[in-house]
């Protein structure tokens, strides 16, 4: 379609994207390849993948743009190289995407070599080994078995509950990854069903919120297990969680939002310490029992830690 047929189809609606995308390019913010592969700049794009609108275009662009697979930084150090003997990096956990199935999926990303369904590779944080026999490659709703897959590929293992995320798995010579960058969380809420006969669903599904990292999960002396908090980065993952917890585990809950903003790490000895503040509370976050200090904002914390110099303060 030209630009004629364009303007005169939708008027204008047309009018006010061509006047928008004028201004964009006053910008000046034009693609810079260079400083996309050095992680400095990122390209945005707008769609809409419920309408189907853009999602061919994304897939190009990702094909133009993305890097070809190369050697991976590693914890230990040194890069490994892609055609080192099979490695692999789990990025994600997703739970119940087939809905006759109740299936959860890890997706692993080939790093190095050669993987080959049912191979049994090692599983660096345990030590221990893991069979590949169930090993899919999904795109969307679609899922095909795949017998082989190299670098830069992404294979699902389902029903991989061993699995969580930043796991590396490997064969040969040990090889751990770093795990996933984490943000602090800045909203917290109570989470809690009055459906006493749903309460093992409840639990349930927040383990697998938790496992799967859309929330973190802490668990409050005061509250008790009945009553967890979820932590977040942003207050949209509160409703994807409520969401999921209805839609698949069949529970309706309620949230009581709390009245903090920062999270700190603390020990043994801040916890005690803290427990003669106010507006303060220290909680476990499930997922690795660390302590959290929580605080209503940065200035409650710097007063806190300006009487007590020897507290363990960790943002």
């Amino acid at each position: 379609m030209g630009t004629a047929e364009a303007a005169e189809r939708f008027g204008a609606e047309w009018d006010t994207a061509a006047e928008e995308l004028e201004l964009l390019a006053m910008t000046e913010a034009d693609h810079d390849q260079a400083a996309f592969l050095a992680a400095t700049s990122t390209p945005v794009l707008f769609g809409a993948a419920v309408a189907n609108l853009g999602v061919r275009q994304l897939l190009n662009i990702l094909v133009e743009l993305a890097p070809p697979p190369s050697a991976r930084p590693t914890a230990a150090g040194p890069d490994q190289p892609i055609d080192a003997p099979f490695s692999g990096f789990v990025f994600k956990i997703q739970a119940n995407m087939n809905k006759a199935h109740r299936d959860q999926v890890a997706f692993m990303r080939i790093c190095s070599g050669r993987f080959d369904r049912g191979m049994v590779v090692t599983h660096a944080g345990t030590g221990r080994p893991f069979t590949t026999k169930y090993a899919q490659q999904i795109f969307g709703q679609g899922r095909d078995t795949i017998d082989q897959a190299y670098p830069g590929d992404v294979v699902g293992l389902v029903n991989a509950t061993a699995l969580g995320i930043g796991d590396t798995l490997y064969t040969g010579t040990p090889v751990e990854y770093p795990p996933l960058p984490s943000f602090p969380p800045e909203h917290f809420a109570v989470v809690r069903t009055s459906d006493t006969g749903a309460f093992k669903r409840f639990r349930r599904g927040i383990d697998q919120l938790d496992a799967e990292g859309v929330v973190q999960v802490l668990r409050s002396e005061q509250r008790g297990d009945q009553s967890p908090v979820l932590a977040a980065v942003g207050p949209m993952q509160f409703e994807v969680a409520t969401y999921r917890l209805e839609a698949e585990f069949g529970v309706i809950v309620q949230l009581d939002h709390l009245p903090y903003e920062i999270a700190a790490r603390t020990d043994a000895a801040g916890q005690e310490i803290l427990r003669t503040e106010s507006n303060v509370e220290v909680m476990t976050r499930v997922r690795d029992d660390a302590l959290l200090a929580l605080f209503p904002h940065r200035w409650r914390m710097r007063s806190v830690a300006g009487r007590h110099p020897d507290l363990r303060l960790d943002v």
